[in-house]
């Protein structure tokens, strides 16, 4: 849809490489338009560079794509033009979170001693206060803790601060993980966060584009392709400017590539009898939320092992990545009889009954020599651990295991903290 239908009320805000605008029609929403501007040093140097607006809008919506697919909280609300899309409107906290993996640019000249191209593991955290005239000090938590911020009636206290940092490694590592893809490196970003106006929660918002990054292919510094290439110009010439903007498409190319798993691979659950239906059907749409086709077959070990067989080979057949799921109640020869002929990970998952569930489950644990099934109880817990198997290869289900334990971790945080609210 073109700007023209879309009718735009006052203008919130105005930064650097953006214009916000409020949506007559659609309150709650704001219309986030780049402009064609480069800056550097606070725009200490600044320049027109046809051309930006659009690469700038193309890689952030690839970037937050990806990241709510991935379950990531964000404004992120869709694409509008070549130039804007449209956001939850969200009151800004004016913080930076920076997070580095590997040392260079200001951390150095902070830390003098520490060489360029040192490894943080765990990631580094810092955060810096947005406030141009002193050149974006950096603070520490104790300062942010005591700015006592109150954006969009969400007071900023010690438990919104650690969700966002929280976040902000998520965000990284999920981002980390997609680049490395590209055999790209991942060197080190900054993000914000706001505050949702109607929903009051923290949410991953602003942009995230090549001027957020730092970006190094193959790990070398001397091919980077983000906005430092502008930083470190000696003199702004037309033919330098060309090939910063090289640069920037590149990466706005390259971050599509982003939201392409770059492995298939498929569960596929045995069941001894349609009576479990019940319990494979929750396998399936729990390998469904990560994104994983999930096939469902019926077939007796026991009662009919080279129709089995026969299916088994028909998967191995094909080539595709493949996870066997063995659901099978009482005395379970599904899931032994799979792992002793097939090089494929088996999970035995048997639907375990009151009455003789203890004694049954043995079939499953005490295994002969020669094979290596695991065996996992609940149905959610054996679709994740093959989730878990595919996202060695697959960054798109890595992505989501991982933003998977960051929002387990925030609602238990949320819950925390509502308790002692309910408490005190």
């Amino acid at each position: 849809c073109s700007t023209a239908n879309t009718a735009l009320g006052q203008k919130l805000n105005e930064g650097k490489t953006k214009q916000i605008f409020e949506l007559v029609d659609e309150p709650g929403l704001v219309l986030v338009q780049s402009k064609d501007q480069i800056t550097a040093g606070n725009a200490v140097r600044k320049d027109q560079m046809e051309g930006k607006a659009a690469i700038a809008n193309k890689t952030t919506s690839c970037v937050f794509k990806l990241l709510q697919e991935a379950g990531i909280n964000t404004a992120f609300k869709k694409l509008h033009s070549d130039t804007a899309f449209i956001a939850a409107h969200c009151e800004m906290i004016p913080i930076e979170w920076v997070c580095r993996r590997i040392a260079t640019g200001s951390f150095l000249k902070r830390n003098p001693g520490v060489k360029e191209g040192f490894r943080f593991s765990p990631l580094k955290m810092e955060m810096f206060f947005k406030d141009d005239a002193n050149n974006d000090p950096q603070w520490s938590e104790e300062q942010l803790l005591e700015a006592k911020f109150t954006l969009a009636g969400l007071s900023i206290g010690q438990c919104e601060v650690d969700v966002m940092n929280r976040s902000t490694v998520a965000i990284f590592e999920i981002l980390e993980k997609a680049w490395a893809t590209q055999n790209c490196t991942l060197v080190d970003m900054k993000i914000e966060f706001g505050v949702n106006v109607r929903t009051q929660e923290i949410v991953l918002a602003d942009v995230i584009d090549n001027d957020s990054w730092r970006l190094w292919p193959a790990g070398d510094r001397s091919q980077q392709k983000d906005k430092q290439v502008y930083r470190d110009l000696k003199e702004v010439t037309p033919e330098a400017m060309q090939m910063v903007k090289r640069n920037f498409e590149w990466v706005s190319e390259r971050v599509q590539l982003l939201l392409e798993p770059q492995a298939s691979g498929r569960v596929v659950v045995l069941m001894g009898s349609t009576s479990d239906m019940a319990h494979c059907e929750k396998i399936r749409k729990a390998c469904t939320s990560f994104g994983i086709p999930c096939i469902l077959r019926v077939t007796s070990a026991h009662k009919g092992p080279d129709e089995t067989l026969r299916i088994k080979a028909q998967y191995e057949g094909d080539g595709t990545p493949t996870v066997f799921v063995a659901v099978a109640g009482r005395s379970n020869g599904l899931g032994p009889v799979m792992s002793g002929n097939t090089a494929y990970p088996v999970i035995n998952c048997p639907p375990i009954t009151p009455d003789w569930g203890a004694q049954d489950v043995w079939s499953s644990l005490r295994m002969p020599s020669g094979l290596g099934c695991s065996t996992i109880l609940s149905p959610e817990a054996a679709a994740q651990f093959a989730a878990q198997i595919f996202g060695l290869t697959n960054h798109v289900v890595w992505c989501k295991l991982r933003a998977s334990m960051l929002n387990t971790w925030v609602s238990l945080k949320l819950a925390d903290q509502k308790l002692q609210a309910c408490t005190i």
